[in-house]
Parts: C-alpha cells; structure tokens; sequence
C-alpha cells in the first residue's frame, strides 16, 4: 500500500460465530490476524478499533424493526423471528448476535470515517464486507451490512460519487438493494453466474432503478472460470467504469470464496490472481479518487472444515441459502 494506512481490528469481532456446525468459522479472523502480525505488516499501518456502529448509524441502511428483531434474537436466540432471515440454517441466531455484527459494522464505518476524513488514506477491515445483509433481513451469513454501512456513512459526510467493487465468488446483492435507487453509488460485482450459485442475483440486466440507470452493473461469470477469465473480465470492464463516474473515494469487498479451493462455489482462481484484483482496486483508487480507499474482506470458507465431535465434512454448493453435507 502507498500513503497512510489504517487496519481496523478489535478481537472481539471473531464472537461473530454462528456455531460449531456453521461453514463460517471465526477462526478464520483470528488466524488472518495472526498473519499479518507474522510477516510484520502491523508496523506499517496503524492498527485502529473502531466503537460499534450504534442505532442511528444502523438506521442508514437498515430498518428499525430489523435491528430491535436483530437485538431481541441476540438476547434470546430461541426466540429469534426467521420471518427476518433470524434462526435459520444460514443465519442461526446466537447471544450477543447484535452487539458483535454492530462491532464489525463499526469498524467499516470507522475505515469511511477515516478515509473520507483525511486521517488515513486506505483503511481495511478484513472482518467485513457482510454484503448480503437487507435493509429488512438476514441473508448468507450476514446480519447488519458493513459494506452499504460504510458507503452510507461516506455520503451523509458529503461524498458524491462512491464506487463499490466487490470481486466475491456471490453477487453482492444487499449492496445493489441499498443503493439501486441512488446514482451517488456505483456498484460493480464480479460473480459466479446466478444460475449456478446463491444468491441467484446479479443478472447482466440489473442495471439500477430508472432514477439511477447505470449505476448497478453485474458481471456473471460461468462456474469454472479460472484466473484468465476473472482477471480479463475485472480489467475489461472496472476500469472504464470508474474512468466514466469518477468517484471520490473506491470502497471494495474481496471475498476469498472466487478461490478453486473454496467448497461453497465453482469458480478456479488463484491466491495470486486475487492478489492482483486487490492491487489493481488500489491502483484504481489512486487514479480516480485521489487515493481513497476502503477495502473489507467477505466471504470465504476453508476447502474442509471439520465439526468438532460430529465427523463431518462441509463440501458442495450452497443454493437457495442452502449448502450440502457429506460424510
């Protein structure tokens, strides 16, 4: 990274944990952080916790009987409504659900803050990019939005043009949903093709409402696309595009899913293809938006992930919100 740095990071955001038999195991936060301790890269940013987001901040993506349902599931988890996407397989609902999705929440809105602010020039959360989260639901493992948290946060303090790029393996639909109706908001999403892959969005036609046309653009790309393909369809199409809306600041999510190893989709690419998309978001950034950049993680399972006392192994696709187990 060039230019000042900031690394969100609070240990109490790997309490995002919806249980042992869940693909989405916290484990995975906590060794990433161990990683950047390992090669030293704590020493070249700023590590930052940020406070939780609180309810009016919520309240700019999210509906406010959503959050109460969100706080009455996080203190009794047997009473969670699925009617909000609360309790169920994907979304199991667990004590202290609200306060730890608002922590994660808050450390993207606190990159915004920063970032837009002038006290660093990126800012990353790699506990974040929740993206499938609804202003009204739960969806794909994410309770409160981060991703459409921040950019909203971005706008209230003044932004005009925000671009969002998110290279997951899954369309970045809760996202498209906040803003479709916002032309301040580019959304690009680079994605395995709806028709093989939850959330079965993310359709080339999905191009924003008829106030804001254009500013939702989706590329859908065929299961077993490779590092050849990603990489010519990102650099084919994301940088014209910011060329043409030049915002003023690049926020990215960069779920690890689109990885060959990755048991809940069908896309073949490389650590090292990901690790040029990441590159080129941040060469992007400087080029169109002075620098400002916010980059958050996203999803991203091991290619096995064990149960602790039940012999299980979590493989296959998940559809429809669903995934397959086999023995």
């Amino acid at each position: 990274m060039s230019g000042r740095a900031q690394l969100m990071w609070d240990e109490a955001v790997t309490g995002y944990d919806f249980g042992p038999d869940h693909p989405m195991d916290p484990v995975r936060l906590a060794l990433t952080r161990k990683l950047v301790g390992a090669f030293g890269l704590d020493r070249e940013v700023d590590v930052v916790a940020a406070k939780p987001a609180g309810e009016s901040t919520l309240r700019l993506v999210h509906r406010e009987d959503y959050i109460e349902a969100v706080k009455a599931a996080s203190a009794d988890p047997a009473a969670a409504d699925q009617s909000y996407g609360l309790g169920t397989l994907d979304d199991p609902a667990f004590a202290g659900m609200h306060e730890v999705s608002a922590l994660i929440a808050g450390q993207s809105v606190g990159a915004a803050d920063a970032v837009w602010r002038g006290e660093a020039l990126h800012a990353v959360n790699f506990a974040g990019g929740l993206h499938h989260a609804m202003p009204g639901g739960a969806s794909g493992f994410c309770i409160y939005n981060d991703a459409a948290l921040a950019i909203a946060r971005l706008l209230e303090l003044g932004a005009e043009r925000v671009a969002y790029i998110d290279v997951d393996v899954h369309h970045g639909d809760g996202v498209q949903a906040a803003f479709w109706e916002d032309p301040r908001v580019l959304t690009i999403s680079l994605h395995e093709h709806p028709r093989t892959l939850f959330p079965q969005t993310g359709w080339p036609e999905e191009t924003g409402a008829d106030v804001a046309e254009g500013s939702a653009v989706n590329v859908a790309l065929p299961a077993g696309t490779g590092d050849a393909g990603w990489l010519r369809a990102f650099h084919a199409v994301v940088p014209e595009l910011l060329a043409e809306f030049r915002p003023q600041v690049v926020v990215s999510q960069h779920g690890a899913d689109t990885h060959f190893e990755d048991p809940l989709a069908h896309l073949a690419v490389s650590l090292d293809a990901q690790r040029a998309v990441q590159v080129a978001c941040h060469d992007l950034a400087h080029e169109y938006a002075d620098g400002k950049w916010v980059a958050l993680g996203g999803g991203g399972t091991p290619w096995w992930t064990s149960c602790p006392g039940r012999g299980r192994i979590w493989w296959g696709s998940r559809r429809g919100g669903r995934w397959s187990r086999r023995r």
